[in-house]
């Protein structure tokens, strides 16, 4: 029993000596010096631009001039005039060469060898596509279309000194004044917006890499006018409207037989007043029309669809146009600058065509032009006028389009206004307090008119 207890004793300490011999070794090994790592030389990332690797070109960037064509670029670059010529074949089912415009990015990219033969025209107009002109043995052209990102955004903001300005320093894209104009256009006099008016919307805005370029639409929007409501929801009826309309919550279009005003982003600069002093004449003479100040060359668009029954000059009028629209409405523009292309008696013109410029011919002290609106052969003052509403939505529609339209108040409805500490922190050198309500109604511009 002793003999067999020294036995087990004897092999427990053996297999413990080699257990330990085992770990000494290891720690031995692992503690070795390392061998140095082989280090690989880094092999750099290539430069892609335009969908091309750019790095074993001669990388060479300008704007189109003035009277340029691609001859004059690409001949100093081993371009011969033959190959030119059927680039220009080649391009003119995809991008033709004879649409490079002004001030307009181009890159060229040419061999690194003595000769440095161009290989790529790049032609950059915006950040919407580029056209790439492969110059070698295919003489191939793509138009690349640059990926857009779509962000739903929703914005608020209330007025003080306008609209536009409202939009901007509540760091909204300067495209939703416009949008706001064509939904509200025609229930919300934009020349009699107040301090103290707000708007609430829910917008697409596209990124192109990362940098805004615009606004794709408008899904709803709310405009609070003297306290009074105003909501706006963009609906696509299906097989009808692909483009999609404007309508209320009552489901009416928002889109009226009339636009509230003549020109976009101009400002009201003589009433309708029939007791007006006239600064020319110095006698108390009507004034039956709107003026609307606006820089020289801004587009003027018809209010409603209509025919053009005059397209003329006269003394006081200047060059004129006016539209006959049905049997009892008439509208007219004065003091244009110039005519749009097609522009004469007998032309039929849809509602927001363009139909000439601002400017200042006939008596007039400045560009602006001035509106004249008929009713039954009487000239009236439009901004009173109460004029028929549009046809309403089809009732088959009425209740897929209320789904949209509670889905999208709710929306709305939760869309915040900044603080009034937060209002006065965006107008720092104003005393928001102090601006009066109407100072959005602009002083008085002098012109003179002859019916």
């Amino acid at each position: 029993m002793a003999l067999n207890k020294k036995r087990v004793f004897l092999a427990t300490a053996v297999v413990a000596f080699l257990i330990l011999s085992l770990i000494g070794a290891s720690s031995f090994l692992n503690n070795k010096p390392a061998e140095k790592a082989e280090i690989l030389p880094l092999i750099p990332e290539p430069t892609i631009k335009y969908g091309v690797e750019i790095d074993s070109f001669n990388v060479v960037e300008g704007t189109i001039g003035k009277n340029q064509f691609l001859a004059d670029i690409l001949l100093p670059h081993n371009i011969s005039y033959p190959e030119i010529d059927k680039l220009a074949r080649k391009a003119t089912d995809v991008f033709d060469v004879r649409k490079l415009r002004v001030k307009k990015k181009y890159t060229i990219l040419t061999s690194r060898d003595s000769l440095q033969k161009a290989k790529y025209f790049i032609y950059d107009p915006g950040p919407f596509f580029y056209v790439v002109y492969d110059l070698q043995d295919t003489m191939s052209v793509t138009k690349i279309e640059r990926p857009i990102d779509n962000v739903k955004k929703t914005g608020s903001g209330v007025i003080y000194t306008s609209l536009w300005d409202a939009i901007i320093q509540n760091g909204m894209p300067i495209e939703i004044a416009v949008a706001m104009e064509d939904i509200f256009g025609w229930s919300v006099d934009f020349y009699q917006v107040r301090k103290g008016d707000r708007f609430k919307l829910i917008y697409d805005e596209q990124f192109i890499e990362g940098e805004s370029v615009g606004v794709a639409g408008v899904s709803g929007a709310l405009f609070n006018h003297n306290s009074a409501e105003y909501y706006g929801y963009y609906f696509e009826i299906p097989d009808v409207n692909k483009d999609g309309y404007y309508f209320d919550e009552n489901a009416r279009p928002m889109k009226k037989a009339f636009l509230k005003s003549p020109v976009k982003y101009s400002r009201i600069s003589s009433p309708f007043n029939r007791r007006r002093f006239h600064p020319i004449l110095k006698r108390v003479k009507p004034h039956l029309g709107t003026d609307y100040a606006a820089p020289r060359g801004t587009p003027i668009y018809s209010v409603a669809a209509g025919t053009v029954t005059k397209a003329s000059r006269t003394r006081g009028n200047g060059k004129y146009v006016k539209v006959k629209h049905d049997r009892i409405y008439s509208t007219q523009y004065l003091h244009m600058s110039g005519f749009a292309k097609g522009i004469r008696a007998g032309v039929h013109v849809k509602q927001g065509q363009v139909i000439g410029y601002v400017g200042s011919t006939g008596l007039a002290t400045g560009p602006h032009v001035c509106f004249r609106f008929w009713k039954n052969g009487r000239q009236v003052n439009h901004r009173s006028l109460k004029l028929p509403p549009p046809e309403p939505m089809a009732k088959k529609y009425i209740p897929q389009f209320e789904v949209l339209r509670d889905s999208v108040k709710i929306e709305l409805d939760a869309v915040a206004y900044l603080s009034e500490d937060e209002i006065r922190a965006l107008y720092p050198d104003e005393d928001i307090e102090s601006i009066p309500t109407d100072s959005l109604l602009a002083e008085e511009h002098d012109c003179d008119v002859v019916p």
